[in-house]
């Protein structure tokens, strides 16, 4: 079994310390190795160690326990440390090729090898803390079809809401994406108005964004395989008197 755990607050945290000087926190090895053991700082526990990752890619999730209830975690700090896909490890330790390389591929990889699975993981340094978003807050009164809380603060819209790096582009931003190819299960090439509302450690610069697709089985089959190259149109207000 695996664990998902927690930071004492909800904000990043770059930097521990020990003693009086600052150093770099735990890396995703680190962790998994049980650097953080006896704390607890545990939330709940999931059925494999993939699982946990791909939560972690996600930055939120809704949890299905055992007894019938669901919950929700989102994103409360990372570790610090830059992301680095994995895929991009497998490709180079020649598991797979480039073109194979989808969430769903990553995922049946994992579950195969699963000797080597959390070396392969460990590859990225980068690790996501959660909070428990059913303890009260507004969040935990969305209505359970609702998306994951972004970093703006309100419920995600599939098809509508955009992730990006904050330090280039505001949330609330709209911005146009226009991708020449058409996503798998659609017909049309993807041309839509999207908002700013969410961001993630591997969205990095102006030009890059990630496009929620919505919760269950179907939107992670599309979410999976989506690497298109895409033109990103942001409106801005101009006064023209």
């Amino acid at each position: 079994e695996v664990k998902i755990e927690r930071q004492g607050e909800p904000r990043e945290t770059w930097f521990r310390v020990e003693g009086a000087t600052r150093v770099p926190y735990f890396t995703r090895a680190e962790i998994a190795a049980g650097v953080l053991e006896g704390r607890g700082l545990e939330l709940f526990w999931l059925e494999s160690a993939a699982d946990v990752f791909f939560v972690h890619v996600q930055g939120s999730a809704r949890l299905a326990l055992p007894d019938g209830k669901a919950v929700r975690i989102g994103y409360a700090a990372r570790n610090g440390h830059p992301y680095h896909p994995i895929g991009r490890t497998l490709v180079a330790r020649g598991e797979m090729a480039l073109e194979e390389v989808s969430m769903q591929s990553i995922r049946a990889w994992l579950h195969a090898n699963p000797a080597q699975a959390q070396a392969v993981m460990d590859t990225n340094p980068s690790y996501i803390f959660f909070r428990d978003m059913t303890d009260g807050t507004p969040q935990s009164s969305l209505e359970p079809d609702s998306g994951p809380v972004g970093a703006a603060g309100i419920a995600l819209t599939a098809g509508r809401s955009l992730a990006v790096d904050p330090r280039h582009h505001a949330y609330a931003t709209p911005i146009f994406v226009s991708v020449s190819k058409s996503f798998p299960g659609q017909e049309l090439p993807f041309n839509r108005l999207m908002i700013a509302q969410d961001t993630g450690s591997a969205i990095i610069g102006p030009a890059r964004g990630d496009i929620f697709f919505g919760s269950g089985h179907e939107a992670g089959l599309v979410a999976g395989t989506v690497r298109h190259d895409a033109e990103m149109f942001v409106l801005k207000a101009v006064d023209l008197r």
